[in-house]
């Protein structure tokens, strides 16, 4: 087997890590919610669940990858008493990765597409109905479907092939850095446009008024979801960065870092989306609609249009790649521990088979698109439930039950492991939060997610 990498730089192990966190649900998920929530109200609870409940299992998931210097796959196997079963959840994680890539590289597709499509002028001339009409047409071509899955897999797959300092450190490092420019460039951008005070007024003003419409349990548990599901945890893709790192530094403060910028960028997109459709008269919508019929109208309008579409798909190709290379690298990682391979092995073997396992996703929207099953949905509802619904918020349960109990890894370890190097510790004093109160939300987040569902 191939001697384990580490990250040559904290900033890469901090790029890397918010790489994977920071995806296409912080653009066109938490915008939405914010503004149907009463804006800057929303975000004050949001921002207490991301430490109440994102901070803690994000803290968890480093302290076993790095304690363990394995992936999630092979790292329960490592840390658990002898003769228990908690190594079981590796599998469940291994499955959660790859079944999460099986329909995100689709979408992943879609955002290159769109780049290609505004860069090279196919929105030009359009009028509101013809932009509208691209989108459908772009999911009931199967041969561009999986096109753009294929250049979505091979672009991930060849970053990962050179290595985690080479291919994954540094091309997420110079990924995330272009992220946050361009995101910069939009926002200013967006903010100058006339009329745009109307957008920022309703995302930043704070309006409890509104927040208490819905009903504040309604809105404590979007805040609650949003939180946890933002970062992608429960399925080791954080873990295996906390593998990759040494022991000079304390996880705590890398934990915030990269928690700060997930919600940076989900802040800023909404300093895009609001002012951009309040200056246009369009109201806000959410996912696709939003991404691909609402904002490549407004910038068909826009002076210098077809220039800031194409900026603005390059920011969102990026936030998409980054999250598919860092799963690619995990995906990577699993079958290096389980099997032997060496990285070259690793890649082509794993990249043939997850864009063979893509493409009945991609095929959901026109072929197959009778595949369904009833209150879920086509071929991508149903793998996003799988993870969504299932695998995240349970494999965020056993990683809290597993670094809190008796019967796994013990608090004990799980504090030391956390505290170890310079920079901010963990307190005992959370050692009955950790162990009873944090798994009821989460389960109580499980719970009601599937009550949601099929009420």
């Amino acid at each position: 087997m191939e001697k384990r990498e580490n990250f040559k730089t904290r900033i890469g192990f901090i790029m890397a890590s918010a790489g994977c966190a920071i995806g296409l649900g912080n653009v066109w998920r938490f915008p939405f919610i914010t503004g149907k929530y009463g804006g800057a109200a929303f975000v004050l609870v949001y921002l207490l669940f991301l430490v109440i409940l994102g901070l803690p299992i994000m803290l968890a998931e480093f302290a076993v990858g790095r304690a363990s210097g394995k992936s999630a796959v092979k790292s329960f196997n490592e840390l658990e008493p002898k003769g228990s079963k908690w190594h079981i959840i590796g599998k469940f994680a291994a499955a959660g990765n790859i079944i999460l890539m099986m329909f995100y590289t689709t979408v992943a597709g879609w955002m290159l597409s769109y780049t290609a499509k505004s860069a090279s002028g196919v929105f030009s001339g359009l009028d509101a109905a013809g932009v509208e009409s691209v989108f459908p047409a772009m999911l009931s071509n199967p041969g561009e479907q999986i096109f753009w899955l294929f250049v979505v897999v091979a672009v991930g797959f060849y970053v990962c092939r050179f290595g985690l300092e080479n291919g994954v450190e540094n091309v997420l490092t110079w990924m995330m850095s272009a992220l946050l420019v361009l995101m910069l460039l939009l926002v200013v951008r967006a903010v100058m446009l006339p009329g745009a005070s109307k957008g920022l007024a309703f995302y930043l003003k704070p309006d409890f008024a509104k927040m208490f419409e819905s009903g504040f349990g309604e809105v404590v548990f979007a805040a609650m979801g949003q939180a946890f599901f933002t970062l992608s945890l429960g399925i080791g893709s954080i873990a295996i960065f906390g593998s990759y790192t040494g022991k000079e530094k304390a996880i705590t403060g890398s934990s915030i870092t990269i928690i700060a910028l997930d919600t940076f960028v989900a802040l800023m997109s909404g300093l895009i989306i609001f002012p951009t459709c309040f200056a246009f008269g369009v109201e806000p919508g959410q996912g696709p609609g939003l991404i691909f019929v609402t904002l490549p109208n407004i910038f068909n309008s826009m002076p210098l249009g077809r220039l800031w579409g194409t900026i603005f798909f390059i920011f969102m190709s990026f936030a998409a790649l980054s999250t598919v290379i860092a799963v690619f690298e995990n995906i990577i990682s699993f079958t290096i521990d389980m099997f032997g391979w060496d990285r070259k092995k690793a890649v082509m073997i794993n990249g043939v088979a997850l864009f063979i396992l893509s493409i009945p996703c991609a095929l959901g929207f026109n072929i197959w698109s009778g595949v369904g099953i009833p209150k879920i949905g086509g071929i991508q509802d149903i793998e996003d439930f799988i993870v969504s619904n299932n695998l995240l918020p349970l494999g965020s349960l056993f990683y809290v039950l597993f670094c809190a109990s008796k019967k796994g890894w013990g608090f004990d370890n799980f504090q030391a492991e956390v505290n170890t190097g310079d920079g901010m510790k963990l307190t005992s004093k959370l050692r009955f939060y950790f162990t009873w109160i944090l798994p009821i939300i989460i389960f109580v987040i499980w719970l009601v997610g599937y009550i949601q569902k099929f009420a």
